[in-house]
Order: structure tokens, then C-alpha cells, then sequence
């Protein structure tokens, strides 16, 4: 399935694999992409199948114009449905082994700003809109948006938005460090696959073990930090794929290459 240019789609959500590189795409426009329970478990079960198809890289997009309008009110007000489920597609999003970005082209709002946040990675449009209205709609905020926010832009930051309901704009959400890049509305999907090229053109093995490191490395101090860096550096130089890239720069560098 890696070569696979199709397009497969289950109920709100699409995926596509090509290249090494999945899109999955949120694609309930006319509900405004709403997280139903629905919608959250197509996210979850379109992550594994990415996953199990050889994908090495996840783009996470939603058809225009709204990127994620949050949680569908009818869900929430459902006290049959665990709250805990309405996130599934969130968690299995950022539990990812490979590298996740985010192509955010509307307006993410409040759950819907728990999808970009789970990625490593968020590129945004001019049309990019971050809302977390959590209390506005007389919820607490859920699926660890508190945290994730934090780790982005800080107490304060995370205090003007979600507790006094400040709201982002693409440039400001770079200005913040809530997203990386901004780019010219057509040029969005292109700017986030071609990270996630670049990054399915690395060594798989290597790219889980890098991203495993840095997830750990949050919770540690620059010592501790050290020592697993160390302790995966020791274990790539090990690998084929070290010896042959070495082989490769020595020639390229010595002009012997091709």
C-alpha cells in the first residue's frame, strides 16, 4: 500500500496514502467537521490504518471552510457516550510513532484545537483561526487541551485564551508558538506534505527512535535529556543505514557521486 495513490474514504474522514506519506482528512463540511463520536473514532481507526499501510508520515486537514468546529453539541449532551471517547482520535493522533503535521486552513475551535496541538507540527493558513470556547459553552476543557496549550504558548498565553477567550490568528498563533509556518491559503496542503516528505525520506527506524527521544525528553532534565540521546545515538551508529549515508556524503563530498 505504500505506492498507493488512491483515496479511501470511512464515513467523515479520508485517508490516502502515498509515498510513505498519509493524509487524513477531516470531510463533514456541512456539519462544520464537527468531533462526534463518530467523526473522532473515523480519526482514531484512520490513524491505525495509515499506520498499518507503512505511512512514515501523517498530515491531519479537514475540508474547507472550517477546520474543526469542536465537539457536536448532541454528543456532549449525550451522558451515553463517555467523554473519554469523544478524544479517541486526538489521542491516537498524538500517540503516533511518526512524525504528525497539521494543515490548519479555518477555524479550529475549542476541541477542535486539541487536533492540531496532538501534532508535532502545525502549519497554518491566513484563514487559520484558534478558538478553545470551552467555557463559553459551559465546559471544562478536556483531552488534555490545558496541558498541550501550555506547552505551546506558556500559562499566560494558555490563561488570555482559555479562560478569558482571547483568540489566535494564524500569524499570531506563530508569533506564540501555537504553529510553526504560515502560509498563502493555496499553498497549504503542499506546505505540510512536503515536510511530511522529507521526513518519510529518512531512515523509518530512525525517525520513530528521534521522536521517541524527544517526547521524553519534556519530562526530563538536560541531564537525564542527555543520557537518552546518548543512548539512542549509540544505538543509530549501529544501524545499515548510518553506514551507507556516510557512504553516500563521503562520495558526494569527494565528487565520485553520480
Amino acid at each position: 500500500m505504500d505506492g498507493d495513490d488512491g483515496a479511501r474514504t470511512g464515513g467523515p474522514v479520508g485517508l490516502s496514502l502515498s509515498g510513505g506519506v498519509a493524509v487524513i482528512r477531516l470531510d463533514d463540511p456541512a456539519r462544520r467537521n464537527a468531533l462526534s463520536r463518530e467523526m473522532s473514532d473515523a480519526i482514531a481507526a484512520a490513524v491505525d490504518r495509515a499506520l498499518d499501510g507503512g505511512a512514515r508520515a501523517i498530515v491531519q486537514a479537514a475540508a474547507p471552510p472550517v477546520f474543526c468546529a469542536g465537539g457536536a453539541l448532541d454528543a456532549l449532551l449525550d451522558r451515553r457516550v463517555p467523554l473519554a471517547d469523544m478524544y479517541a482520535g486526538m489521542a491516537r493522533l498524538a500517540s503516533a510513532p511518526v512524525p504528525t503535521i497539521a494543515a490548519v486552513g479555518g477555524a479550529a475551535i475549542g476541541a477542535g484545537v486539541n487536533l492540531p496541538l496532538a501534532c508535532d507540527v502545525v502549519i497554518v493558513s491566513g484563514r487559520a483561526r484558534f478558538d478553545p470556547r470551552f467555557l463559553d459553552a459551559g465546559i471544562h476543557p478536556g483531552g488534555g487541551h490545558l496541558w498541550r496549550l501550555a506547552a505551546r504558548v506558556g500559562h499566560q498565553g494558555t490563561a488570555a485564551m482559555a479562560l478569558c477567550g482571547d483568540v489566535l490568528t494564524g500569524a499570531e498563533a506563530v508569533e506564540r508558538g501555537l504553529a510553526w509556518r504560515r502560509v498563502a491559503d493555496g499553498e497549504l496542503d503542499e506546505a505540510a506534505l512536503r515536510l511530511a516528505r522529507r521526513a518519510a525520506e529518512r531512515p523509518p527506524a530512525l525517525v520513530r527512535r528521534a521522536k521517541e527521544s524527544l517526547r521524553a525528553s519534556l519530562t526530563l532534565d538536560e541531564a537525564e535529556a542527555a543520557a537518552v540521546e546518548l543512548r539512542a545515538q549509540r544505538w543509530s551508529v549501529e544501524q545499515p543505514e548510518f553506514h551507507e549515508r556516510v557512504r553516500r556524503i563521503r562520495e558526494r563530498v569527494s565528487g565520485r557521486a553520480p
